[in-house]
């Protein structure tokens, strides 16, 4: 059995080793370790006994259909935001924020930062970074803030707002098997700690910078590209689901499918129709990737929790769990920066697994889910992997690199802060 434990860490740890030099993408690397994990732990790839747990049926087939919560959430979260883009929400919401900050770019930056929360609460991913990016990022370089602070707020307001997004919460719902009132109840939790030091950040990086910032001014340009604003009342669409699924603890799909009729019904586009289906294939199309790294997810979690591997591993894992709220802070406090590079502590990674295995063994999965829920800001902000840190480093001509730099101590610090609070409410 020993020999088995080493087999299954040293894969593991290649696998990190390989995400981390990405010499191979998350997206293959989840599906070869949960293979690999399972042949080291001697479970078999087909049995003709229907009982038995097999590669083929249960890791395979069934990791597949494993995250179908959070995949139907990201598919319609796609969807959702598509259309929040196509009836012109999406652009509304900038343009009277930009108008609502003047040409301040202390209060630029502070509006943008909660305006684009709220926006990527409703929908997030890389095609909504893109877009919302392509508008907010020009004017606060414009108003004299530096790339590099200017994709800050960006990333930041990202981090905040996938904290509370109705899309996302599946994967956890999924991963510790909670339910969806548990695992709302706790956002705030995760979130408020981010809020506060985002605030901070902003504010001290712009007084930084100082009178020097016009150096790097760019021209002004048109938020709206020329296109009118939506009536004011159907700006209230991004919140609906949001609203819905916090407040009445209603369902993901449906609270999701209540937001884009609202958003149809308050902005009654001339195309109704095509804006409905092709916002829906469309938005599919966005989340696609993250759709198929949640299979890659699902055959993980299928792998880990198997009795072969589980028997294995949870002698390990049982030595390692926070045996008290000072231990639970030390931990998944100093090893935060463990969710980065597709990590340990990346829920969108091998965190998946790890959390899994950590509640299989004793520990209070609320406790493990709001832990790798703080961890993951850090994932969210700092991520050089990010496929949204990427673009963002590349629209401001600078190198993702100073992304990280700038930003981790200050997540790390505020994912302490939560974990502080947590200790005393969950553990």
């Amino acid at each position: 059995m020993m020999l088995q434990a080493i087999g299954i860490l040293l894969i593991f740890a290649i696998c990190v080793i390989l995400m981390m030099t990405r010499k191979l993408p998350t997206i293959l690397a989840l599906p070869i370790m949960a293979i690999g994990i399972a042949i080291v732990a001697g479970i078999p790839l087909i049995s003709a006994d229907k009982e038995q747990f097999t590669i083929a049926k249960d890791v395979l087939e069934g990791g597949a259909m494993r995250m179908s919560t959070a995949i139907a959430g990201l598919f319609f979260g796609g969807w959702f935001g598509k259309i929040l883009t196509k009836v012109g929400v999406t652009r509304t919401i900038i343009r009277k924020a930009a108008e609502l900050a003047g040409d301040k770019p202390l209060g630029i930056a502070l509006v943008f930062l909660a305006v684009c929360s709220v926006i990527f609460a409703a929908s997030n991913g890389l095609g909504m970074v893109i877009l919302v990016g392509t508008i907010i990022l020009p004017i606060m370089m414009s108003a004299g803030l530096s790339p590099v602070v200017s994709g800050i707020v960006l990333l930041l307001s990202n981090g905040i707002g996938v904290t509370f997004s109705v899309g996302t919460l599946g994967v956890y719902i999924d991963t510790l098997g909670l339910p969806l009132e548990t695992v709302t109840a706790y956002s705030w939790l995760c979130g408020i700690p981010l809020i506060v030091v985002a605030v901070l950040m902003v504010v001290v990086f712009v007084k930084k910078e100082g009178k020097v910032r016009k150096a790097w001014a760019m021209p002004a340009t048109d938020p709206g590209n020329g296109e009118k604003n939506v009536r004011s009342i159907a700006l209230i669409s991004p919140i609906i689901p949001v609203v819905l699924v916090f407040a009445f603890k209603m369902p993901l799909v449906p609270a999701i499918m209540i937001g884009i009729a609202a958003t149809l019904l308050l902005s009654t586009p001339k195309n109704f129709v095509q804006v409905t289906s092709s916002g829906f294939v469309e938005g599919i199309q966005d989340t696609a990737g993250a759709a198929a790294l949640m299979i890659g997810i699902g055959m993980t979690l299928k792998a880990v929790m198997a009795p072969e591997v589980s028997a294995v591993l949870q002698p390990i894992i049982k030595a390692i769990i926070p045996s008290s709220p000072i231990m639970y802070v030390l931990v998944f406090g100093l090893l935060s920066f463990l969710a980065i590079y597709r990590g340990p502590l990346n829920v969108w990674g091998l965190g998946s697994g790890i959390v899994a295995l950590l509640a299989a063994a004793g520990m209070n999965p609320v406790a493990a889910m709001v832990a790798l829920r703080l961890d993951s800001n850090v994932q969210a902000v700092c991520d050089p992997t990010n496929s949204h840190n990427v673009w963002v480093s590349d629209f401001t001509k600078t190198d993702v690199n100073e992304y990280i730099k700038k930003t981790i101590i200050w997540i790390m610090a505020s994912t302490f802060v939560g974990l502080i609070i947590a200790s005393f409410v969950v553990f």
